[in-house]
């Protein structure tokens, strides 16, 4: 384990010794619960860390002192439930629990160009210097010395499968990770979607090809914004027009109370800043995360905006042959709450802690040293012999896609229902993951897996 991973390590264990305790804990106390305790004085340490950022406070004398939460920066439960395996610094926390009040009684707020216009490329930051390190890290490839776009044109068909399909469904679209992939390489539309549905993952997958294209003209610029609209929009907009132009009229936000400006010059004028200096920034990962901040929050298209700046945020991670972000077992409602954040406070802590994640997670499965980023999904490691079980009866049956869909879903319903539809996303990615050189760990035969290679082919 890492200094790092240690020092994080630290604060979790600590963390987990005091949930559900209201009362607090002695020092003592706290220690017989780390499963790894540091030495007596690094774990003194790292308590006052975080009394010192407001996560917990002390109270006793002596050698009865002892630890709690501060309850008065933790959010309402459920809001807090939302966050999953996402740790929240305590400014998000702050955030979640001034937009979890009712929108009565918070104040309307407009567009603040200050909030743009304040930003200097390179000398303002929205990630820490930390933050970029470990991001970097995370992200490195094999190819991170070939001609920029190089990583993404090798994985492209994963990509494809993974970004749309996450992506799509941080909208509420219901295709599954598996009806994803027949409709993308097949055609095959699954028959209780919506047009919609459908039409959402069809414009992604045109947009990641254009994006992953070897043209010159891609990047940061006018031109790749207003097409990546166009592409992520086609045939989802009342007006064909409005694909890939700039909005000339006022647009809501839905669970909202702020309003975007309605005055068609200074979306043009705050547009064209917003490419500037998001091109002039060197990073490539405070450059991602500026485009997943500030577009949105401009919303320069009458529509799609966000679409727009979660595959934008890859562009500056493609050119430099970094891990792609795919928004992968992002927990929706957080990620809209991280943008309410921006929206209505004008506060990024939220949705940075939901970015840092989500490019770890993202990295455990694409960045070629990724069996050091972590450890096992404890998910996956709660329900490793269901997963397996099922895994090996549809290769042994053999099942083709369409009849594996129904059996993965049918198998879910057995499952609480909070964890069915990580349940299907675990098995289905199993499967596309499966290859001649790991099918053995289902306890299949080479014979078998021939013939449920031949199957699994079977439009």
């Amino acid at each position: 384990m890492s200094r790092h991973e240690k020092y994080r390590n630290d604060f979790n264990q600590i963390r987990h010794a005091l949930s559900g305790e209201p009362d607090g804990l002695t020092i003592e106390a706290i220690e017989e619960r780390l499963l790894h305790p540091p030495d007596r004085r690094t774990l003194q340490r790292r308590l006052k860390e975080l009394i010192n950022t407001g996560e917990l406070v002390s109270f006793g004398k002596s050698r009865a002192v002892r630890y709690k939460f501060d309850q008065t920066s933790l959010v309402e439960e459920p809001a807090l439930l939302e966050a999953g395996p996402i740790h929240l610094s305590w400014n998000s926390r702050d955030i979640l629990r001034k937009i979890a009040e009712p929108q009565e009684k918070r104040t309307p707020v407009g567009y603040n160009r200050d909030f743009l216009d304040s930003y200097q490329p390179n000398t303002t930051s929205y990630l820490t210097k930390h933050d970029k390190e470990k991001l970097a890290a995370l992200g490195i490839t094999a190819q991170m010395e070939a001609p920029a776009g190089t990583y993404a044109k090798q994985i492209l068909e994963r990509l494809l499968i993974d970004l749309a399909w996450n992506s799509s469904r941080l909208e509420g679209n219901t295709y599954s990770l598996l009806e994803t992939q027949r409709l993308l390489k097949e055609g095959a539309i699954a028959g209780e979607k919506t047009p919609i549905e459908t039409q959402m993952i069809l414009n992604h997958k045109d947009a990641i090809e254009f994006l992953v294209n070897d043209s010159p003209d891609i990047g940061i610029n006018r031109y790749t914004i207003l097409n990546l609209h166009a592409l992520l929009s086609d045939n989802l907009l009342p007006d064909t027009a409005s694909s890939g132009a700039l909005r000339k009229h006022a647009v809501g936000i839905n669970g909202s109370i702020y309003t975007p400006t309605a005055i068609p010059q200074l979306v043009e004028e705050m547009f064209a800043l917003l490419i500037e200096k998001a091109s002039m920034i060197e990073d490539p990962f405070e450059q991602a995360f500026f485009l997943m901040v500030q577009l949105p929050y401009l919303q320069p298209f009458e529509d799609v905006n966000k679409r727009v700046s979660r595959l934008a945020a890859n562009i500056p991670l493609n050119r430099k042959n970094l891990a792609p972000l795919s928004f992968i077992d992002v927990p929706d409602k957080l990620y809209v709450k991280g943008l309410l954040g921006v929206y209505e406070l004008n506060r990024i802590d939220l949705l940075k802690d939901v970015f840092l994640w989500a490019y770890e997670r993202s990295a455990r499965l694409y960045a070629a040293q990724r069996q050091t980023l972590g450890e096992p999904d404890p998910f996956r490691s709660k329900y490793r012999e269901n997963i397996r079980r099922l895994v090996a009866e549809i290769i042994t049956a053999p099942h083709a896609k369409a009849a594996a869909i129904d059996i993965i879903k049918a198998a879910s319903l057995t499952l609480p229902k909070a964890d069915r539809e990580k349940f299907v996303y675990a098995v289905e990615s199993e499967l596309l993951g499966l290859h001649e050189g790991n099918f053995a760990r289902y306890f299949v035969t080479p014979l078998q897996f021939k013939h449920w290679q031949e199957s699994w082919k079977v439009v």
